[in-house]
């Protein structure tokens, strides 16, 4: 069958513009939609980072920054990578190896770790080791390189210390607190000052030999640092290096890649992008098609009339196909180019507002090029080719006279296949929801995506049943009504189809922001708690480089302070089990500075097996949420990714309660030395004494400001699910808007012979005003049962509680998808019964 558009398809375009308005729309922001996510996915997949330390070093050694997981799929093993929350290292000695190849003139392990200052105001420095001066460009200014005991400031570091050429600088690292002699001062180089910020942090350059076992990692470095001698070709100086460090578990890298070595937050930019584009885009997706689909559908509907009329006076079944589906091609290509545009800058400042969150690296370029407009373009034109054939199919194989007949009156009976398919998405979405209640952590959340769609879909299937259902009981509620109310509720059960029609997209809105905006206030709700009743310390004190050594012992000395336990917040990796696979999961863990038992005087994990008392060397604690997703008891091994990717199976002592608002491992601090680049902790919880005395060590505050803090920083996690409601809710709600617009003005003849047959133009308002109550009425109780019997099952998995639902937030999503409805019915009306032409 071609698909060049025939006469009857110009016609219709031409002469009834309006009823293609609503189609244009729907296919208009299906583009848009579909383009936004296809560019943050490509996005993802071709994001780097130009190197700037490395930038003067062609071949970086490095080792690799994920761990890797395989596991057996269907086309065989499949790996897996997870970025590591911290560095992982190489061996120093793996420089001398690299700079013996032919082309290198030379290698330089690099090391880059935090510096505290002493008692005086030396202040918090950023160190290095001398030998990267070599490809960083930073050169002296006065003095010496330093040696074994020695230390190169720069000139602020050095005002700030007070100290000059000669003198002696208290400092404290990894290794201790020791004094250095200040052998020389140093201007830095554009390597030096590229990770420092806008604020140019001070640094410390240390001798090469000295500067592994000061950064904590004896005998490691970051990287090493390959430099070439004149005229060296890199691809050449890059495969002698690999072959040189065969067996050595390094990856030599070069170009954009070495970037990455140097900026961690790549990775995590990744997948933040790729969840976005890739994991949100495909349930973006498949909304747009879903709701496009219905509203192409309801375009194709709404003209069964004049299908009919053109099967009396001789158009062929085969006719019709055509003109439905040259119709398509006539709107959806347009449609879908002017979707793209918006598109893209939806793209660039959903892209620009996670940078600006710290989700993605600054130096991280937005990549649009012609693949993601081409698949939205592609995506609503095979959607409107689909939707179109499917509701055309009908009209164009039965009789004529039938035709006349169905386009007069609705057909009450739904049809079988229908209503098989319906029936079986409810029994899927039931049964997943048992499964979702049975299952923890993210198996739930996987299982209850699962139940959202098949509910969705099952509503869409069973449109006109649970529409005739809805109609029926409006018609029970206002049966003491006035004769707008009494007609409204005749209308909307004679018209079960149309009624339908309109009510889905309003399901569509309700159920997935509800889902998406009230698992985050579920979430946030039960960690707040959580951390609020956990934190029992007096007195919480924190530093942004990280707290002194002995911050807990110099607490503990203060009058009246009864305990005093410093902590080191980081990260392990998990695997756990989900959906018959096992991935990796980042674990929020804190390693405990001193006992458990003084620990549980100042924190309260609700330990519900076990004892604190035991965490100790190669023994944990865990949250019960996760020792349920790794099915792990006491007494047994956790397989875990120490913070730099080393492995260990540390045993379980403790299972508590309060892993979702504190951290969900609580480890011995010293099982992280040499895994983590800052020696430092983060956290000082004190039980007693005053305020005024802790001041020394950093900011104190008490129990519930620490609390708001820590609150404050999962704002990224809300913002991130609060724009992914708006967009589904806020496409959802234009669709919404667009089909009752669509429907209203597809019954200009209906409105007008209520005006002949004397109904004032009030009556005819209030009865429109009426039906989209019950439109919004119904979808809003749809989408919320929908919603709901997603987020229990997912939230008991997740936290063991129920649903937290603000009462004033879902107000105003009801109030709103009330207000949508009642002007997308009375404006246009308003407008149909000023023009006096039927």
């Amino acid at each position: 069958m071609s698909l060049k558009p025939n006469g009857l398809a110009r016609a219709a375009v031409r002469f009834k513009p309006a009823s293609f308005a609503g189609t244009f729309v729907a296919l208009m922001m299906s583009a848009l939609v579909v383009a936004a996510c296809g560019v943050l996915l490509e996005t993802s997949i071709r994001a780097s980072v130009p190197a700037e330390r490395y930038a003067n070093a062609p071949v970086v050694a490095a080792a690799d920054q994920s761990a890797r997981v395989v596991a057996d799929t269907v086309d065989g093993p499949e790996e897996t990578a997870y970025p590591l929350p911290d560095t992982a290292r190489v061996d120093a000695g793996l420089a001398a190896k690299a700079a013996g190849v032919p082309g290198a003139a030379g290698a330089v392990p690099d090391f880059t770790f935090p510096v505290h200052g002493g008692d005086g105001p030396a202040g918090a420095f950023t160190g290095h080791g001398w030998g990267s001066h070599a490809f960083t460009g930073t050169a002296l200014t006065k003095g010496a390189a330093p040696h074994a005991g020695e230390v190169v400031l720069d000139a602020g570091a050095a005002r700030t210390a007070q100290v000059g050429v000669g003198d002696t600088v208290a400092l404290e690292t990894a290794d201790g607190p020791a004094h250095f002699r200040v052998s020389g001062l140093a201007e830095a180089g554009a390597g030096d000052t590229a990770d420092e910020g806008a604020d140019g942090g001070a640094t410390a350059w240390f001798a090469d030999t000295e500067a592994p076992v000061l950064a904590g990692h004896p005998g490691q470095a970051d990287a090493i640092a390959v430099l070439a001698e004149d005229g060296a070709d890199t691809k050449a100086l890059a495969a002698a290096v690999g072959e040189a460090l065969t067996g050595s578990g390094a990856q030599v890298l070069t170009g954009d890649d070495r970037g990455e070595v140097e900026d961690h937050g790549l990775a995590y930019g990744k997948e933040t992008l790729f969840a976005v584009g890739g994991s949100f885009g495909g349930i973006a997706t498949l909304v747009a098609v879903f709701t496009a689909a219905g509203t192409v559908a309801l375009s194709v509907g709404q003209r069964t009339r004049e299908f009919a009329l053109l099967r009396a006076v001789g158009a062929t079944p085969r006719q019709i196909r055509r003109a439905v589906a040259a119709e398509a091609l006539l709107v959806a290509p347009l449609a879908g180019l002017l979707g793209c545009l918006p598109g893209i800058g939806l793209a660039h400042w959903w892209f620009g507002q996670m940078q600006d969150r710290g989700a993605v690296p600054e130096a991280v370029e937005l990549h649009v090029s012609g693949f993601p407009l081409l698949a939205a373009v592609g995506v609503g034109l095979l959607t409107a080719l689909g939707a179109g054939w499917a509701a055309g199919r009908r009209p164009a194989k039965i009789k004529p006279g039938q035709a006349l007949a169905e386009a007069s009156v609705e057909r009450l009976r739904p049809g079988v296949v229908r209503t098989v398919l319906g029936l079986a998405a409810v029994g899927g979405g039931s049964a997943l929801a048992g499964v979702a209640a049975s299952a923890a952590g993210s198996d739930a959340a996987n299982a209850s995506l699962g139940v959202v769609m098949l509910f969705m879909l099952a509503v869409a299937l069973l449109g006109p049943i649970l529409a005739r259902l809805c109609a029926g009981l409006f018609g029970l509620l206002l049966r003491g009504g006035d004769a707008s109310a009494s007609l409204a509720a005749a209308n909307s059960r004679t018209n079960a189809r149309r009624l339908a029609s309109a009510i889905t997209p309003i399901v569509l809105a309700m159920a997935f922001a509800s889902t998406l905006v009230f698992m985050h206030t579920s979430e946030s709700h039960v960690a707040s708690e959580q951390l609020r009743d956990g934190i029992t310390a007096d007195h919480v004190v924190t530093a942004p480089a990280g707290l002194p050594a002995d911050a807990a012992d110099r607490a503990a000395r203060a009058p009246g302070v009864d305990a005093a336990v410093s902590l080191l917040d980081t990260q392990v990796l998990v695997p756990v089990r989900g959906g018959g696979e096992t991935s990796l999961q980042g674990t929020a863990t804190q390693g405990l500075s001193g006992s458990g038992a003084e620990l549980a005087k100042v924190q309260d994990l609700d330990v519900r097996e076990g004892g604190l008392d035991r965490v100790g060397p190669g023994r944990i604690a865990i949250d019960k949420t996760l020792a349920t997703a790794t099915d792990v008891g006491l007494g047994d091994k956790l397989p875990l990714y120490l913070p730099d990717g080393t492995k260990a199976e540390p045993e379980v002592v403790a299972v508590y309660g309060r892993g979702l608002g504190l951290p969900a491992v609580t480890m011995d601090r010293a099982a992280l030395d040499g895994h983590v680049t800052s020696p430092f902790a983060d956290t000082l919880l004190v039980s007693g004494g005053e305020a005024g005395p802790l001041r020394a060590l950093g900011e104190v505050t008490d129990a519930s400001g620490y609390a708001l803090a820590q609150n404050v920083d999962r704002e990224f996690g809300a913002w991130a699910n609060y724009m992914m409601a708006a967009v589904l809710g806020g496409f959802a709600a234009v669709a919404a808007v667009n089909t009752l617009v669509m429907t209203v003005l597809d019954r200009r003849r209906e409105l007008h012979t209520l005006r002949l047959v004397g109904s004032t133009r009030r009556q005819v308002l209030r009865m429109l005003g009426w039906e989209s109550l019950l439109v919004s009425a119904a979808g809003v109780a749809l989408g919320t049962a929908i919603a709901m019997i997603t987020l229990t099952p997912m939230m008991r998995g997740l936290t063991g509680e129920f649903p937290h639902v603000p009462p004033l937030l879902y107000a105003a999503f009801a109030a709103t998808a009330a207000v949508l409805g009642l002007a997308s019915v009375t404006l246009p009306a308003h407008r149909t019964l000023r023009d006096r032409r039927p």
